[in-house]
């Protein structure tokens, strides 16, 4: 597949031909390992808080809860706010919100007080991962990467997840040398370095279109969406977060209202939690719950096992912080050399089995085990927290529509941090009665059904491939991951949207997975080109009587449509698809032929509307699109061709048009990159 670049500035384009040099990548990794270390650093200073507060330590757990609940509302919806206004000022937002959760933290002398900046702290931390995985998405668009840089997948991956481990005896040595505030005020100095380098060398958001109106924004951002999404969140963490004691009306408040945000994310043109783009992507579906359950057992170690070390085991909290530094430490030495190698079921499986095997060695522990022994039974988890975070990134970045990474991204971590809080619940289960060893063995039994249902589901799923290799354009001499061409910019006043061919008889052909995440894609498209104000053009092919009889019998491919009367214009099989159904003012057309000008007066409507640029999506790429290509291009139009917008029954001849044939008359984009196209017009 053919990929162009979005339009660059001196001030975002990469330096030196290195697309993902230091300045670039620094201050994302930076912003990213925020999160993980924030939510794990206060886990030894909640006694030295309870003490000097003269609270219970019990009370102090809201300081973890709130971080949670939190980053779990925050990650998707900062996701989705880069997207739409640009990741630079989502990111640097975000840091400055850790800054002032740092001040108001290390300066506060109630619980009250810590938990409101524990909050800022989560949701100004949220905005670190989502907003750098926009960043890189387009930064390797613009190199003309077709595969994803994997380097820079494994530093964001050790940024992103491994630092969770150093949290604890990062704050055991912070808390004993220099006192629980230092828990908060380290944020201060690490965001103030992190703000001095995303201000220089991130790169500018282009600037936001200017017709746009609050309503737009608003439907665009799906305000209701992220409201619902919030809401049933927190209900659902109050549930979980309540556990062994079960708060009934939280559930059922939950339940409520994830009822109301399914409907009204189903009826949403563009919806923060895309629920019909998640039900035909099974694969990211998936990836997200395999994420989920595999984080179980890595909190389960941070947290369940630290308490057990402590209460029953003997050791100090800076010692229990320290016995689990191993694991971190090798996690992040295992997770770059992997992703260098974009693997993805390897890792997966890998991680399944760590996790079974760690679990395990759960089973096994008492408290007189010597040291060496639990600090290699972290390092088997260290293991599956490595692979895990690995294979699971590289899925995402892979099965995730380009113009949702970042929220994509963003429930990747929520979903972690419900394994996290479903940890900390298993963990108040079984340790309810004391830290025991039995405790700590019935916690090896759920790990050990949670690692087999990973291993099951990742062995059976088809859908883990690595990303292919990256793609030449014809004839080109770049270098592998060098920078291309861009493509000419769009005016949406003169431009058409052409929807070709969506019609039930003509889905039918494609696998139904393929056509639902086709539809889905096509849908948004059409939102997205209706906000900027272009023209949607729709295409049909159907008969009459007289256009049957009028067929030759030496035309090879419509006389048997014309002999068997299939295709009748009245029959709902040749209609839009109700998905993509047109609106007044837009141009329809019916055909009957393959081309979608030569028998019909699409030509002069488009014309007549001042349209000089065409955007091509339709089924199928070798019949209706490979012809309106020619005939369009023949008509001297600007034309652009949606990769991820044109779909065949045949894969190789699909393939052979996008790569060979196309590009000598039109411009090979996705439907993010039209995105990127229309918002910096």
């Amino acid at each position: 597949m053919t990929m162009s670049a979005r339009p660059t500035t001196n001030l975002d384009a990469p330096a030196g031909g290195k697309p993902f040099g230091w300045r670039f990548t620094t201050p994302l990794y930076v912003g990213a390992a925020l999160n993980p270390v924030n939510s794990s650093i206060i886990a030894t200073a909640l006694v030295p808080i309870a003490t000097a507060l003269h609270v219970s330590v019990g009370s102090t757990t809201v300081l973890v809860s709130c971080l949670y609940l939190a980053s779990a509302i925050a990650q998707p919806t900062a996701g989705k706010l880069a997207e739409e206004f640009g990741p630079r000022g989502v990111f640097l937002s975000g840091i400055l919100l850790v800054l002032l959760g740092g001040l108001v933290g290390g300066f506060g002398q109630s619980l009250a007080v810590l938990t409101v900046a524990r909050v800022l702290i989560g949701i100004g931390t949220s905005a670190g991962y989502p907003s750098a995985m926009v960043l890189i998405r387009r930064r390797a668009t613009e190199a003309g990467m077709s595969t994803p840089p994997g380097g820079v997948l494994g530093s964001i991956a050790i940024a992103g997840m491994a630092v969770a481990a150093v949290g604890p005896p990062l704050g055991g040595v912070l808390v004993d040398a220099a006192g629980w505030h230092w828990a908060f005020l380290i944020n201060i100095p690490v965001t103030a370095m992190a703000l001095a380098m995303a201000v220089r060398w991130v790169p500018r958001d282009p600037p936001a279109p200017p017709h746009r109106d609050l309503r737009t924004l608003a439907a665009r951002i799906d305000i209701g969406g992220i409201a619902g999404f919030g809401s049933t969140m927190t209900a659902l963490l109050i549930f979980i977060m309540g556990l062994p004691r079960a708060n009934w009306t939280a559930l059922a408040v939950a339940v409520v209202l994830a009822s109301v945000l399914v409907r009204w994310e189903l009826r949403t043109p563009t919806p923060f939690f895309d629920l019909r783009g998640l039900r035909a992507n099974g694969a990211l579906a998936r990836t997200y719950l395999r994420s989920a359950l595999t984080l179980l057992g890595a909190y389960t170690v941070m947290y369940g096992v630290t308490q057990w070390m402590e209460s029953a085991r003997g050791l100090s909290a800076q010692q229990a912080g320290l016995v689990l530094l191993p694991m971190g430490v090798l996690s992040a030495l295992l997770s770059r050399p992997l992703s260098r190698r974009n693997l993805i079921r390897g890792p997966l499986v890998t991680a399944a089995l760590a996790m079974l095997l760690g679990s395990l060695g759960l089973a096994f522990l008492t408290a007189h085990t010597p040291v060496v022994l639990i600090v290699a039974v972290t390092l088997v988890f260290g293991v599956a927290l490595a692979t895990t975070t690995v294979g699971n990134q590289t899925a995402l970045y892979t099965q995730a529509p380009p113009e949702q990474i970042g929220t994509a991204a963003g429930l990747l971590r929520t979903f972690g941090y419900l394994g996290s809080i479903a940890s900390a619940a298993v963990t108040g289960i079984v340790f309810k009665h004391g830290a025991t060893d039995s405790g700590l063995h019935s916690l090896g039994i759920v790990l050990v059904v949670a690692a087999a249902a990973v291993l099951a589901m990742t062995l059976l799923d088809r859908r883990l491939k690595p990303p292919g290799r990256p793609e030449r354009r014809p004839g080109s001499t770049h270098k592998e991951n060098t920078p291309v061409s861009t493509t000419p910019t769009l005016d949406p006043k003169h431009t058409a949207l052409l929807v070709m061919d969506f019609q039930p008889a003509i889905l039918a052909a494609l696998p139904e997975d393929e056509a639902a995440a086709l539809l889905d894609r096509v849908e948004k498209t059409i939102a997205e080109v209706r906000a900027h104000g272009a023209t949607v053009a729709y295409v049909r092919v159907a008969f009459t009587e007289s256009d049957w009889d009028a067929v030759p019998a030496t035309n090879k491919s419509f006389a048997p449509a014309a002999q068997h009367r299939v295709m009748h214009h009245a029959e709902p099989a040749t209609a839009i698809h109700e998905r993509l159904a047109p609106r007044d003012g837009d141009i329809v057309v019916r055909k009957i032929r393959f081309g979608g000008m030569s028998t019909t007066d699409l030509d002069q409507q488009l014309r007549d509307r001042g349209i000089t640029h065409l955007v091509l999506s339709g089924i199928s790429t070798s019949g209706v699109v490979l012809s309106t290509v020619i005939d369009a291009a023949d008509r001297d139009y600007q034309l652009y061709v949606l990769s991820d917008g044109v779909a065949d029954p045949d894969a190789d001849a699909h393939k052979v048009l996008l790569g060979n044939v196309f590009p000598s008359r039109a411009h090979i984009i996705d439907t993010a990159e039209l995105g990127d196209l229309l918002r910096t017009a």
